[in-house]
């Protein structure tokens, strides 16, 4: 039996627990962390039989959300277990593999398994953040090459009290997220800030780097811990495999290359930079042919060194003379070009592109009844705004086979989701459910913050009354030494794809000109401080807030009217009692509606009744038939009624569909009836008036009160 390790601490008043040694003895290394009733497992495992060579770093990171931990079990009435991963759980899983994945050891080819499972949920505290610190833990006593520790913390702001002022809370609960204005998750190392994730409620930057401070606080303390627990396992370090040096090649490559021609590898375009960087591969190849042909060297090994040369020269020029690849300067953004309704039925549609990239995107707008329903491990939630993000491999220049949709896809549609969640207008204000669809058709760095102004473009286009416009950029940054960024560095405005791969940071910043919606960073580089992230912050700003001036001089706000093409939604408020009137008999009464009319119809537990319609009259008509049968019949009205039942003593009279009255058979004409067959039959249509409702709720009905006089009754 293994023996049982544990460290504790108090994290926002709750204690903190983690331990190792329990449970997944074959695993390398394996812990439990619990927060108050909150507890995840995480695995860590490296396969010692790895490749010799790898294009990336294979590390594999997936978060399972387990039903049983909340205490429920999966809402499909057909299938109960837990099957492909839930966005929600892809979305955590790519959140803790960004801050754990740098700090492997470059070069490492063995394959690498984190497996973060939720085995208890309290419903109080999420279990996404500590996930973070879990699957660092399992490294650090698993002996894997790892230069962690990396803890998570997050950070909400929030009122505490109705009226209070606004303050920061560490680790809030799901009601503080739901209710604040920052939902911030900040991962990092016990010297610098390597992860953040956030959304937020326009919020400003000081209040982000104030948030950012609070939290790396708490991360320095989870680090700590981490590393008591793992003195106390004292792991065994496990043997990795690098890829080789091949020193010989690097020479041969330097000896031809010269900085001359790699300066001169640029252009304003991607496919120019391309071909320079192709031609000078082949001069390249051709001038060690000789070793090529004997086997010495392969095209791949050397094309990586000139790759390797490419970005170091290109960081140089940047760091030294402010000299970007496509000749901008170093706060300057690509030239931004907007189209609007290219599409010609969609209900809105906006082209935004900057630069080489550009995001087409879609809206559409549907039923209440056509929200996404989301059932998750630790909530069931209802989402009216959705947001979709694809990349097809044609946006690079590509040939790839479709598999489906990426992580890499999901999380850029999150991203731009939450950007635009906090402007979108509320169900009473605009009851549509709204889908925005971002197509990357040409990408050359920063696709995602481009969907973001071309859906804030669309939404308008198609009419849907947001609060703001919203506009997001992507800030990079080069440092003269990756492991002091204080030594000397360079940040830079809307990155491109070449400057995004081979720099040192990737902050993505979408807001409003009132504040911060969304925040995404991942850094490469050490000792990261606050004040080079304020920089950068203010920046973005500069950057979004001349974004949005450009989108304003094409469309300023939303339009008034909805496209022709879009469904038309009619509200009616009815007293809640009259639900049932309106639903019928196991719904044969609203399936009777929808069907005749052609329309959807909504009804929530208030009494808001929400016809959608293809068009004016068929709406119209539901409403009118919704009306018919909640009206409240008064005294003296007339209805052109239905006859559905013949009795001795008088007919029914349909006044309205699920409303009958009585008519007395003295009240059908004014002259004596023998039998009511002589003047009413099943089905004919009666005018009458409603001349009394009896304590019993009955509506008595008259005929001839309508039918005029006889002479001999007017003398």
């Amino acid at each position: 039996m293994a023996t049982v390790q544990s460290v504790s601490c108090e994290l926002a008043g709750k204690s903190l627990v983690i331990e190792t040694g329990r449970l997944a003895h074959q695993a390398n290394g394996a812990v439990t962390i619990r927060l108050g009733d909150t507890m995840v497992l995480a695995t860590a495992g490296m396969n010692l039989n790895s490749k010799d060579e790898v294009d990336y770093f294979p590390l594999m990171v997936d978060y399972e959300e387990k039903y049983y931990a909340a205490g429920k079990i999966k809402g499909s009435r057909f299938i109960k277990r837990e099957g492909r991963p839930s966005d929600n759980a892809i979305l955590i899983s790519r959140m803790i593999d960004r801050p754990i994945r740098p700090l492997f050891p470059k070069g490492m080819t063995n394959d690498v398994q984190l497996i973060i499972s939720a085995l208890s949920a309290d419903l109080v505290i999420p279990p996404d953040s500590i996930g973070i610190t879990a699957a660092s833990a399992a490294l650090m006593v698993s002996g894997i090459p790892f230069g962690g520790p990396v803890a998570g913390v997050r950070i909400g702001y929030i009122a505490l009290e109705e009226g209070g002022v606004e303050q920061l809370v560490v680790n809030p609960t799901y009601e503080q997220i739901k209710n604040g204005r920052l939902n911030l998750i900040v991962a990092g190392t016990a010297d610098a800030i390597t992860m953040v994730e956030a959304a937020c409620n326009e919020v400003t930057e000081n209040i982000i780097l104030q948030a950012l401070e609070l939290a790396h606080q708490n991360i320095k303390i989870l680090c700590e811990l981490q590393k008591e627990l793992a003195q106390k396992v004292g792991a065994v370090a496990l043997e990795a495999k690098f890829m080789k040096h091949d020193e010989e090649a690097e020479k041969a490559v330097d000896a031809f290359i010269t900085r001359e021609m790699l300066d001169a590898i640029k252009g304003n375009g991607k496919k120019i930079i391309k071909a320079k960087i192709h031609e000078l591969e082949e001069r390249l190849f051709q001038h060690l042919a000789a070793p090529l042909e004997e086997g010495v060297f392969s095209k791949s090994k050397l094309g990586e060194i000139l790759n390797d040369r490419l970005e170091t020269t290109m960081r140089a020029n940047i760091l030294e003379k402010g000299e970007r690849l496509d000749g901008r300067a170093l706060d300057e953004i690509r030239p931004i070009n907007i189209e609007l309704d290219l599409l010609p039925r969609p209900h809105g549609s906006a082209l935004f592109q900057r630069g080489e990239t550009q995001a087409l995107t879609i809206t559409t707008l549907g039923a209440p009844g056509d929200a996404q329903i989301i059932d998750t491990m630790d909530e069931d939630v209802t989402k009216r705004y959705i947001h979709y993000y694809n990349f097809p491999p044609y946006s690079v220049g590509e040939v790839k086979p479709l598999r489906g949709v990426s992580r890499r896809e999901i999380g850029h549609g999150n991203l731009a989701e939450r950007s635009l969640d906090p402007v979108i207008p509320s169900k009473e204000e605009f009851p549509y459910t709204i889908m925005c669809v971002s197509e990357i058709t040409t990408c050359n760095g920063s696709s995602s913050m481009a969907s973001v102004c071309g859906s804030s473009l669309s939404l308008m286009a198609a009419g849907v009354p947001i609060k703001r416009p919203v506009a997001g950029i992507a800030m990079g940054l080069i440092v003269k030494d990756k492991a002091d960024a204080s030594l000397g560095y360079t940040i830079l405005t809307d990155i491109q794809g070449m400057e995004d791969f081979a720099g040192d940071m990737d902050f993505k910043v979408a807001g409003t000109e009132e504040g911060i919606n969304a925040l995404q960073m991942d850094i490469k580089a050490k000792g990261l401080s606050l004040s080079i992230m304020k920089e950068a912050l203010d920046r973005a700003k500069q950057a979004r807030i001349f974004i949005l001036g450009e989108m304003a001089k094409v469309l300023p706000a939303a339009r008034q009217e909805l496209s022709k093409y879009a469904p038309l939604i009619t509200t009616i408020q009815i007293n809640t009692e009259q639900i049932r009137d309106v639903i019928g008999k196991g719904g044969e009464t609203i399936q009777k509606i929808t069907e005749q009319c052609g329309v959807t119809i909504d009804i929530e537990q208030t009494g808001l009744v929400l016809v959608t319609a293809p068009d004016q009259a068929s709406g119209q008509k539901a409403v009118d038939w919704i009306k018919m049968i909640t009206y409240v019949p008064k005294v003296g009205d007339v209805f052109d009624g239905r006859v559905t039942r013949i009795m001795d003593f008088g007919c029914f009279v349909e006044l309205v569909p699920g409303k009958e009255g009585l008519v007395h058979i003295s009240e059908l004409e004014h002259f004596r009836v023998n039998k009511v067959e002589d003047v009413a039959k099943i089905g004919d249509k009666m005018k009458v008036k409603l001349m009394e409702i009896d304590d019993m709720g009955r509506y008595n009905l008259s005929r001839k009160a309508l039918l005029p006089r006889p002479e001999k009754f007017t003398n």
